[in-house]
């Protein structure tokens, strides 16, 4: 659409000049004899920018100006003066005006203004609305980064939050899966009702299904009183399944009911409830493979599968790796009671060069660990862990002991750091060159005290 521009001047013949001159330019030009019927034309309809002469008959051009930012303060508006009232069109700037126009004007002068005025509104308009759409509308105020995954995952849970779409939350373990359920219901027309959340790996079968659905009294041993379940507790709001892949079959087809019709029936009991209830899951296996090992029913999946976010590992988002830790930094420096500054250069370049296979929870723990350890008001390598220190090219790699004497769990353990420190602390790589599996490397580690 063309812009359209309001020329506010009771010179007649000055005000058709200029209305030539930018209809010329592609502009949709509005006339105004004076102040008055500026103002007045403002109110009725929205202007891209406004021309006004500061010396008018009716209403002076600086009280049209003071009145029309009332109005309207977005509106860039230049003014028009002789040279003999330059004073007055400072004034004007201070009033709020973008910008003045000496008189005789400098047609190409003018006309460069006149875009650089419109360029610089219509940026401004952008940034509004990105303002709403992202911080208005949406708060992500806890989740930290900059990066380009972070910001794909942020867009999508900007479109599927107003919606009541089932949502899968793919990733990781420590990716941060969580926050990004609330922020999901935090942004949704939900959000004044529960959001529910339920691990489904920390319970066995029968108190699944009990915190799930409810319970009667009697219906099982140490079922002492009635209960209200989960799903009625979320009701009108959101209800959150964690780990969702390690319910056991039984489970999962009362959980594709409450999916498909709404309703269910507490244990012991053979009254129907009714639920309005959004569901989240999560899951850090991959549900194809669980499907074709006949783990997890595939009718489930097509439920809970609606809108799929796939989170990031950290690895994926190293240009957030530092936000994140001194995000950390600074929560555990203040909880610590400790005056930290921040982290040396070989400090961030070592996080730079860690995979993370823990993700934000794994950089959390080292930073908590790092705070309470630090001797001085700069985090430094000796803080870290050995796997971490590894990578340090200023330190020397760790020589393997084979001195008679020493037991084979020191042989081992120094097998896996210094193979760890040759593959820059890439675990799976580790793990395949020591010819084990990386659970199992896992394992060890935190027999090391190694997270």
């Amino acid at each position: 659409m063309k812009p359209k521009i309001l020329i506010v001047d009771d010179e007649t013949a000055h005000l058709k000049m200029l209305e030539t001159v930018l209809s010329a330019e592609g502009y949709q030009i509005h006339p105004a004899e004076d102040g008055q019927t500026a103002i007045a034309a403002v109110e009725e309809r929205f202007y891209d920018l406004i021309l006004m002469d500061i010396r008018m008959n009716r209403m002076g051009g600086i009280e049209a100006l003071k009145r029309i930012k009332e109005i309207s303060s977005g509106i860039p508006i230049i003014m028009m003066t002789a040279y003999s009232s330059v004073s007055t069109a400072v004034d004007a700037l201070k009033s709020g005006a973008y910008d003045y126009l000496t008189k005789p004007l400098d047609i190409d002068e003018l006309k460069i203004l006149v875009k650089k005025a419109l360029h610089h509104h219509q940026l401004e308009l952008e940034n509004v609305y990105l303002k709403e759409r992202l911080e208005d509308r949406f708060d992500f105020s806890n989740i930290i980064g900059q990066s380009s995954a972070i910001k794909q995952v942020l867009e999508t849970i900007a479109l599927v939050a107003p919606t009541e779409a089932t949502v899968l939350i793919t990733g990781e373990s420590g990716t941060g899966k969580e926050l990004m359920v609330n922020a999901i219901h935090q942004n949704s027309p939900r959000r004044e009702k529960p959001l529910i959340k339920v691990n489904c790996a920390a319970l066995s079968e029968t108190l699944l299904e009990s915190e799930l659905f409810g319970h009667e009294k009697g219906a099982f041993t140490g079922a002492l009183k009635y209960r209200q379940g989960r799903f009625q507790r979320a009701h009108q709001g959101t209800i959150f399944l964690d780990e969702i892949a390690e319910m056991a079959p039984l489970t999962q087809a009362k959980i594709l009911r409450v999916l498909q019709e709404r309703e269910f029936e507490p244990v012991g009991s053979s009254n129907t409830v009714r639920v309005d209830t959004r569901v989240i899951a999560a899951t850090n296996r991959d549900l194809d493979e669980e499907i074709q090992e006949g783990r997890f029913r595939e009718d489930l999946f097509y439920r809970i599968n609606v809108v799929t976010l796939s989170i990031p590992p950290l690895r994926e988002r190293r240009d957030d790796i530092p936000l994140l830790a001194d995000f950390f930094l600074k929560q555990y420096a203040e909880k610590n009671r400790r005056l930290i500054k921040g982290f040396t250069p070989r400090a961030t370049d070592l996080f730079m060069r860690y995979d993370w296979p823990g993700n934000i929870r794994e950089l959390e723990n080292m930073v908590e660990r790092a705070v309470i350890m630090s001797r001085g008001d700069m985090i430094t390598p000796d803080e870290f862990s050995d796997v971490l220190r590894a990578l340090d090219p200023e330190v020397t790699k760790p020589e393997i002991d084979l001195t008679p004497g020493r037991s084979l769990k020191d042989v081992e353990k120094q097998m896996i750091l210094r193979t760890l420190a040759e593959t820059d602390g890439n675990r799976t790589h580790a793990a395949k060159i020591l010819g084990i599996s990386r659970r199992t490397l896992q394992i060890k580690l935190k027999a090391y005290g190694i997270n």
